[in-house]
């Protein structure tokens, strides 16, 4: 089992994963200065006991790094996944110089589409476990990457770096997240990712219509829930007729997920879907509130 929690922290990007290993991941960093002790905290108590701790940055904007350097200093990031990149900035803050020094560390490790790492996906042993994480995207020698790649470079939207992250549990949940990946780059190389069956789709771009996932990706993903993140009401694009969450209404949410179930919680008291199994579980906490188990296909 595992527990995969997706932080609402305004107009930007947190997760983590507490893996059933003793492995933790982190994806992308969103804190500002009167919730970063807080959420620090938090995750300092959910990682305690796991030996191998990753952070995964799916690219250097400030609402996927804000508050890196102290999060860094209070946890001490020594698995730094990225890609490789160039990235450079006109207004340099101190959290994207702080993603400068780790990515270009030898403490960062360059993902890209099928790489294998130990922990990450792969054991040779029982001390640690896999992670469950695979890489489906960059393949770095495709010329619209390479594109994108040079654009960051020289201080451009570095949004299209992102790669495409893959968290699946044997027997059980599948999820999927996409970074900034904008909707007309994500159809220039629609033939060149291949999906499965996804349980969790965390929409690109914090679900803005601009990062709309394309149908044909939609159609082999057949997400069982969308997670549209919280991006101002009027640019989101809710995937009608698809099953969401909508974060902006939900506030955090945390899957807990074992064989064939995934158990979901939300901070806010009031809200509701009508797809879930209602199972009488016990909410998570005293802040988080459970609203149905999504039943996994067999």
């Amino acid at each position: 089992m595992s527990i995969v929690k997706s932080l609402s922290v305004g107009n930007g990007d947190m997760f983590y994963i507490k893996h059933g290993t003793s492995n933790f991941s982190i994806i992308d960093c969103c804190m500002n200065d009167d919730v970063e002790e807080d959420i620090v905290a938090e995750i300092k108590r959910e990682k305690a006991g796991k030996s191998v701790t990753r952070f995964i940055s799916t690219h250097p904007d400030d609402d996927h790094i804000r508050g890196l350097e102290y999060l860094d200093n209070e946890i001490d990031i020594l698995n730094f996944y990225c890609v490789e990149n160039e990235t450079t900035k006109e207004d340099e803050t101190d959290d994207f110089k702080h993603y400068c020094e780790l990515r270009d560390s030898s403490k960062a490790f360059h993902i890209y589409r099928g790489c294998r790492r130990k922990w990450m996906n792969e054991t040779d042993d029982d001390e640690h476990g896999s992670s469950g994480i695979h890489i489906l995207w960059p393949y770095t020698e495709h010329d619209a990457y390479k594109e994108e790649l040079s654009r960051a470079k020289e201080g451009g939207d570095p949004n299209n770096i992102s790669p495409i992250v893959q968290y699946s549990l044997s027997g059980g949940v599948t999820m999927v997240w996409m970074g900034d990946l904008g909707e007309d780059f994500m159809n220039s190389i629609i033939d060149e990712v291949e999906f499965s069956k996804t349980s969790v789709l965390f929409a690109p771009h914090h679900g803005r219509k601009s990062g709309t996932v394309p149908d044909k990706w939609l159609e082999v993903m057949d997400p069982d829930i969308i997670v549209i993140g919280e991006a101002d009401s009027q640019h989101l694009n809710y995937y009608d007729g698809r099953q969401t969450i909508t974060q902006n209404s939900a506030g955090n949410i945390i899957f807990d997920c074992s064989a064939g179930k995934i158990h979901i919680h939300v901070s806010s008291s009031t809200y509701t879907v009508l797809y879930l199994e209602n199972e009488d579980i016990d909410d998570y906490d005293d802040d988080h509130y459970y609203i149905g188990t999504l039943n996994l296909p067999g």
